[in-house]
């Protein structure tokens, strides 16, 4: 959280030690470092640490059409600007490596409600709540919803139209359980989906991560677990 210490380590047990100046969740991370550490201990400021103390390294991510863009800024002294020239482009490389790698295919969707963890939990999991925002649409509902939310065991959610000419039920199996934090599962078809609720300062952020599947557009679907997201937290802050 902002105003945290962090600290940033070789295998060796040497780095340096900063502070957590900003958090917005998926937009930015900022670092104010303040010293150096040796053999995993942090060591009071010399000299040397004050000519770079108090410098600043910045993380932005935004997130368009499915594509992120990372930028990375850094305060350094000159002595040192051969050396992050050389380091951050390959750290970054390393970090689209990652994130490309097996789940490159995921979809990730969040959205940020004003109420309590327990509120907005109970809310999203209980089935006398799920009926009244699970739907993406005003045409559409959920006339029934069942949840046994313990691992190994399923929910389903049928979802409707209004006008009686399609219905469907969503069903899923649960993987793990943490209550008031994440919950995994794998819907019918064997996809995997992440839910994840974090809270933030008066908020909470629910995130889902899921796997899309082949019949529709990667777009569609994203902005269909959207709006169904973002009906969630219409309902959950009235």
């Amino acid at each position: 959280m902002e105003g945290s210490k962090i600290h940033f380590l070789s295998p060796e047990g040497g780095g340096m030690f900063s502070l957590i100046t900003q958090k917005k969740p998926f937009e930015t991370m900022l670092f104010q470092h303040i010293g150096e550490i040796q053999n995993f201990e942090e060591h009071p400021i010399t000299e040397e640490t004050k000519i770079w103390s108090g410098c600043k390294e910045r993380y932005d991510l935004v997130e368009k059409n499915g594509i992120t863009t990372v930028t990375a800024s850094v305060d350094t002294v000159e002595d040192h600007v051969d050396y992050f020239e050389k380091t951050f482009p390959s750290g970054l490389e390393k970090v689209k490596q990652i994130a490309e790698g097996n789940e490159k295919t995921a979809i990730t969707v969040k959205t940020s409600v004003k109420d309590t963890l327990e509120n907005v939990w109970n809310k999203f999991t209980q089935p006398e709540h799920v009926i009244n925002w699970n739907f993406a649409s005003d045409d559409w509902h959920c006339p029934k919803a069942e949840n046994q939310l313990e691992a190994g065991k399923n929910f389903t959610y049928t979802m409707a139209s209004k006008d009686g000419e399609m219905s469907f039920d969503f069903v899923g199996t649960y993987e793990e359980v943490i209550p008031m934090k994440q919950f995994i599962y794998h819907i019918s078809d064997g996809r995997k989906v992440t839910v994840k609720f974090h809270k933030l300062d008066d908020n909470i952020i629910v995130t889902e991560n899921f796997f899309p599947e082949n019949i529709h557009s990667l777009e569609l679907q994203r902005d269909g677990w959207q709006a169904i997201l973002e009906n969630f937290k219409k309902y959950a802050e009235q």
